[in-house]
């Protein structure tokens, strides 16, 4: 775990880019140094044009590039075994939002954020001058709602968000997942985002924002992710499944995949987990260490921003070789912390590109998808990757580390 110093600057409307939008501060005061998983060591925020009513307000996510429809259901977990760790009291609880390949493309999209999840972000931001709360609400995404699944045993994929960050910003990449034939389940973990709804019109909001200062408290936002995992695999694959079409599950291909912290809790999943088959960490560090046993020779991939290669991050440094089984190391050029994530689409759009991090919105994507597939189809389908082997000809942004 790397210790980060955020620069500080005014937070107005004519200062203002993508990236307001995306990092998530930490909760003590700007400037000084905590722990975090996130891998950015400065804030620049470039000019940008004031005002809402400059920006456009139809924003859509990249098409899914599979064969298939994409169907969508939410599902609310309750964990009454467990204590939450950031309310103190009451039982865990999940929101996830389960996609899979459908049949065909009917029923409703569904929407990207609630009215009050977007007005939260926006206002943590500082951009509720900037971007109307229509515009996220708005964003079209590709998932429907009461379309019938595709028959058969499809592998499931895990995805977890990064911290303060909701799980609706891993759209893109669970919608594409789902349309190449995986069962995708995306998890809010309660109190961990700056605004989640939950079931009976509550929103929980970041309490867990107020009390990790420190490596210790990363950890615990880690392992507990873990838990949760652990526990929603219980309800999607145990004796009494939760979820309706939870019989398209195979229960022998699980996998998962995270940004951030949820990357970390990846690793701290597979150790803990021995249901989890491979896993992605996509720009985390490790907060929870891969244990010195390594995972039990299962495969992993580190994919990161540039500054993510050898020498840029401890934690990475440090597990590498403790990762005993498949592994990849890889980074994408003029990336950063929030590349893998729809943020630079949607910013892209809107015209708040992100000056740190000049990979195109789309290509971010296009790559993401790419290499995470890739990822999933060869050790999930069993069918070989080349992509996977070093660097390809029309990828020039890739790079393959092997320390």
């Amino acid at each position: 775990m790397t210790f980060i110093t955020f620069i500080t600057c005014r937070r107005t409307a004519a200062a203002l880019t993508l990236t307001a939008f995306l990092l998530p501060l930490p909760p003590a005061a700007a400037g000084t140094s905590v722990a975090a998983d996130t891998s950015a060591t400065s804030v620049t925020y470039a000019p940008a044009a004031a005002g809402a009513e400059s920006r456009r307000t139809r924003v859509e996510l990249p098409y899914p590039t599979g064969r298939f429809a994409v169907g969508r259901e939410d599902l609310h977990m309750v964990d009454r075994s467990r204590t939450d760790p950031w309310a103190g009291s009451g039982p865990r609880e999940l929101m996830v939002t389960m996609r899979y390949p459908a049949r065909h493309d009917g029923g409703r999209t569904a929407r990207y954020l609630t009215p009050e999840e977007a007005r939260l972000l926006l206002v943590d931001r500082g951009l509720e001058q900037v971007i109307p709360v229509e515009t996220l609400t708005g964003t079209r995404t590709h998932g429907r709602t009461d379309v019938p699944p595709v028959a058969g045993r499809h592998p499931l994929i895990v995805l977890s968000p990064g911290f303060t960050a909701h799980r609706a910003s891993l759209t893109s990449l669970a919608e594409d997942l789902a349309s190449r034939g995986y069962v995708v389940a995306s998890v809010d973990h309660a109190y961990e985002s700056v605004g989640t709804a939950f079931q009976g019109g509550r929103v929980l909001t970041c309490l867990a924002c107020e009390k990790v200062r420190d490596e210790a408290g990363y950890r615990t936002l880690s392992d507990t992710r873990a838990r949760d995992v652990s526990f929603l695999l219980d309800r999607l694959t145990g004796r009494d499944p939760v979820w309706r079409h939870a019989g398209l599950i195979d229960k022998g291909r699980i996998a998962m995949a995270g940004h951030s912290i949820g990357g970390a809790s990846t690793a701290a999943a597979m150790a803990a987990d021995r249901r989890i088959r491979a896993g992605i960490n996509m720009d985390g560090g490790f907060s929870t260490p891969v244990p010195a046993a390594g995972l039990g020779g299962r495969p992993f991939m580190l994919l990161g921003a540039q500054q993510r290669g050898p020498g840029g991050n401890a934690s990475w440094d440090r597990d590498w070789p403790l990762l005993d089984g498949w592994k990849r190391w890889i980074t994408f050029a003029d990336s950063g912390h929030f590349t893998f994530t729809d943020f630079p689409a949607i910013g892209e759009q809107l015209g708040l590109p992100d000056a740190e991090a000049p990979l195109p919105g789309g290509r971010s994507v296009e790559l993401t998808r790419r290499y995470v597939a890739a990822f999933f189809d060869q050790h999930l389908g069993g069918r070989p990757q080349p992509v996977l082997d070093g660097p390809s000809p029309d990828a020039p942004e890739v790079a393959f580390h092997t320390p």
